[in-house]
């Protein structure tokens, strides 16, 4: 049977994959469905961006190498990608000049090339499903502000929380900056916001039918993995 590791950027993406995910997706068929934090997340003295790709690559690499009945993919946030330099996320740069529909799909198929290439001739490419959120993990939860508000144990918050979200045609396109990033307008409504708890609590509240039917890039990163069958 196929087992699927999920390479996550931080201990929100890990225990969302453990909690939400994979209990999920054991109805397709999946033997083991895990997380692995990408560059040991926990470790790392900065924790602000994520690791650089050809790092991340080799994690992914190896996995694919050591267990061939096994798909691999990827949880990343878009707006911590390294854009240039050695660290660079194939796809990254190019993605900032596209409309927004095609950014994540172009990071998507970068990386696919990307591990196709130096894994040579006669992998599989279903074995690979990299997916970028757009914008961050907090995205997600705008899919419903009222089950977002109670999640956190704040249901006064679901007036604000909707109030952002009709701004955008979807939660993906809650825009990244510093200060306009999901995350940074929760935080600015509820200055005492733990993402790895209350991020989690909220998610369980709103539910996958929830975020895939109001998340077009999610839910297609959901379709290709309710299909196992290399």
């Amino acid at each position: 049977m196929i087992r699927l590791l999920v390479h996550v950027e931080g201990q929100t993406e890990e225990t969302f994959v453990n909690e939400m995910l994979a209990p999920y997706l054991y109805r397709y068929g999946y033997s083991r469905v895990s997380a692995r934090l990408m560059g040991n997340a926990r470790q790392r003295n900065r924790r602000g961006g994520i690791k650089p790709w050809p790092s991340a690559r080799k994690d992914i690499m190896n996995h694919l190498r050591e267990d061939p009945d096994s798909r691999s993919t990827t949880m990343a946030d878009y707006y911590g990608l390294p854009r240039s330099g050695p660290e660079r996320w194939p796809g990254r740069d190019e993605a900032a000049t596209l409309a927004f529909p095609d950014k994540a799909n172009a990071i998507q198929v970068a990386l696919m090339q990307d591990v196709c290439e130096h894994m040579g001739g006669g992998f599989n490419p279903r074995r690979f499903v990299p997916y970028v959120m757009m914008h961050e993990f907090e995205a997600l939860l705008f899919s419903d502000c009222d089950a977002f508000s109670r999640g956190i144990g704040h249901p006064g918050l679901t007036s604000k929380f909707q109030e952002i979200r009709d701004d955008f045609p979807s939660p993906e396109e809650i825009n990244d900056s510093p200060h306009t990033a999901p995350s940074g307008r929760v935080k600015a409504l509820l200055p005492g916001y733990e993402k790895p708890l209350m991020g989690i609590l909220a998610a369980l509240e709103i539910g996958l039918d929830a975020i895939r039917s109001q998340c077009p890039n999610f839910r297609r990163w959901l379709r290709r993995l309710e299909s196992p069958e290399p």
